[in-house]
């Protein structure tokens, strides 16, 4: 078990916007030092104004990566916390995103997370002291129809997080999951964005359900701010679990996960336009 300093140094990557800002607020209020990180440091100019530090980090690029965490420790002689929070949507049928596309969010969703670790790694195992909170989500548990490649970095991740939790344990570094369920953030637009724009050949007459599985995370979403909130709880309690679920449908769609496989198969294919 980790024992985190009085005012512990967090690392946040993705914070320009939505759930990485909100965390950012929330571990500020907590009393930590703040370091938050975005590809395009520009976008964290509101949150140095609020006297959150800003770092340029581009989990695709594992030179920045180092760099960010090196600077961090220069600074504050560690890192107490890591959150991987950087992650992008990639939606539409499986069949025609293109592969570019995939291979981005396998970078950001899934390999910047490990890269982050492994820049961390070694300065919580020399004090034996740390914990890397890694964000996956639901949908890493439920595979739907146009949202093949998200939910599968995100059960990567899922994977990764337990590997990491045994290998990381016997140096003393804690390694946490979180999986959200709906939390509102600029998630939704994004994904409508890509799928809106995607010249979609063999699903063209199912434009209407790819366009609502792109916006679903935002149905009945719970406001950023209190999600960070409870966040923050958890990755800094003295014992936390080695998994929270936070937010609207994050207890419903792991249940429903474990219907029968043709009648989960009727239900998110009704759901999403695939049949009447």
């Amino acid at each position: 078990m980790s024992v985190l300093p009085p005012s512990p140094v967090v690392l946040i990557t993705g914070c320009s916007s939505g759930i990485g800002f909100a965390l950012a607020q929330a571990f500020q209020a907590a009393g930590c030092t703040t370091c938050a990180s975005a590809r395009r440091p520009e976008t964290l100019q509101p949150l140095r104004e609020a006297g959150i530090e800003g770092y340029a980090l581009d989990v695709t690029d594992a030179d920045s990566v180092r760099a960010a965490v090196t600077e961090i420790e220069n600074a504050h002689g560690r890192v107490d916390v890591v959150v991987n929070n950087a992650g992008i949507p990639v939606m539409g049928p499986t069949a025609e995103v293109p592969l570019d596309e995939l291979r981005r969010l396998w970078e950001t969703n899934l390999t910047g997370a490990v890269a982050v670790v492994q820049a961390v790694a070694p300065g919580m195992a020399a004090r034996r002291c740390g914990r890397i909170v890694n964000v996956g989500s639901v949908s890493g548990v439920l595979t739907t129809p146009f949202a093949g490649p998200y939910c599968a970095s995100k059960g990567a991740l899922h994977h990764l997080n337990d590997a990491l939790r045994m290998e990381l344990a016997p140096f003393g570094v804690e390694v946490l999951l979180v999986q959200p369920g709906a939390i509102r953030s600029g998630f939704g637009d994004s994904a409508s964005r890509q799928t809106g724009a995607g010249e979609w050949k063999l699903y063209a007459p199912f434009r209407d359900g790819i366009a609502r599985r792109a916006g679903e995370s935002q149905r009945g979403a719970m406001p950023a701010s209190d999600f960070a909130a409870a966040f923050v709880r958890y990755a800094l309690a003295r014992k936390p679990g080695p998994m929270i679920r936070i937010g609207p449908g994050s207890d419903l769609l792991p249940r429903l996960a474990r219907l029968p496989t043709a009648l989960r198969d009727r239900l998110l294919s009704r759901r999403f336009g695939l049949r009447s």
